[in-house]
């Protein structure tokens, strides 16, 4: 007697066969659709690859290597090991131009920040031209820093310049100041020019963020009774704190990395009292063309942004946790 086998298929659901043949063209199309969003990607990864990790990467193979002018034409560039990075660490000059970094970038970040806060904060009360104002506070931000250097460089001279002039036509001083002559003043010098550049750009990002907080916030303030100076800290600094920490973050990477404004001011001088990572960068390389040390410097330029990177990716999100926690307890 014989046992009829029944078909695998015959108590399948209809509904099993749908999903089975519809699996395989679903999972085609995400597999398009990812395809597809990798394609558009790939002109840039492949920008970035070219254009900064390539540079990076053979920045940093460099600072390993005997690198000098012959090495072009013979290709040859012996391992050294860390005999590049040791003779830069050991450098006085390069403990100096860390200093002088220090306070070259913690000066200029000050200055622009506090006095481009002030000026946002005045022009937000609107008042007869205010926009034309505005317009004219831009103008050092849009001249190019080599030209705002040398115009400033003939201001500050200590014959013939126009601030020396003026401050001997008022009695301030006799023989005028070394504003760029002399060791102890040079750095200060850079620094309040680099201020006078910086304040347009502090003064607009600040200002579009205040324009971005409710004015309600100000009227419940002053409903409540709150001074000024209670409605400022307690109101428009928190609002503004997104916009401050892009405004410092953006600040100290330019600032950091100074160059052209040392060069046309001071070259580094005097007696090396204006050198920064950015000019002994330069010197070591193009100068005394050992670019093995150079390229030492400069890693170590691009360590300290990329420290200075990671602390704001997380102090920013650390931020939006924050917002989206009090956005949740609403």
């Amino acid at each position: 007697m014989s046992t009829a086998v029944p078909s695998p298929s015959a108590g399948a659901s209809p509904r099993a066969g749908a999903l089975v043949l519809t699996g395989a063209p679903a999972r085609g199309r995400r597999h398009r659709a990812t395809l597809l969003r990798w394609l558009f990607v790939a002109p840039a990864l492949v920008y970035m690859a070219a254009f900064f990790g390539y540079p990076l990467v053979r920045n940093v193979l460099m600072s390993f290597q005997r690198y000098t002018p012959a090495t072009y034409f013979t290709g040859e560039a012996p391992f050294t090991g860390l005999d590049n990075w040791r003779a830069v660490l050991a450098d006085p000059l390069f403990t100096d131009a860390l200093w002088h970094t220090a306070l070259f970038t913690a000066g200029s970040l000050l200055g622009q920040f506090t006095l481009g806060l002030a000026l946002a904060v005045f022009f937000a009360r609107r008042f007869p031209l205010s926009g034309i104002v505005r317009a004219v506070l831009l103008l050092p931000w849009l001249v190019p820093m080599v030209v705002a250097s040398v115009v400033w460089r003939r201001v500050l001279d200590q014959e013939h310049g126009v601030l020396n002039a003026a401050l001997r036509a008022l009695g301030l001083t006799d023989g005028g100041v070394p504003w760029l002559s002399s060791p102890s003043v040079a750095l200060l010098s850079a620094v309040l020019v680099n201020i006078w550049i910086g304040i347009p750009f502090n003064m607009v990002i600040l200002y579009g963020g205040l324009q971005e907080i409710p004015r309600e916030l100000y009227e419940a303030a002053s409903l409540d009774g709150a001074s000024a100076w209670r409605t400022f800290r307690s109101v428009t600094l928190p609002m503004l704190r997104p916009v401050i920490t892009v405004v410092l973050v953006l600040g100290f990477m330019s600032t950091v990395k100074i160059l052209d404004l040392i060069l046309a001011l001071t070259a580094g001088g005097p007696a090396d009292a204006t050198q920064t990572l950015g000019t002994v960068t330069y010197q070591m390389s193009f100068l005394r063309l050992d670019f093995g040390r150079g390229a030492v410097v400069g890693n170590v330029l691009i360590l300290i942004s990329a420290v200075f990177a990671v602390l704001y990716l997380r102090a920013d999100r650390a931020d939006r946790a924050d917002r989206t926690d009090l956005g949740k307890g609403k």
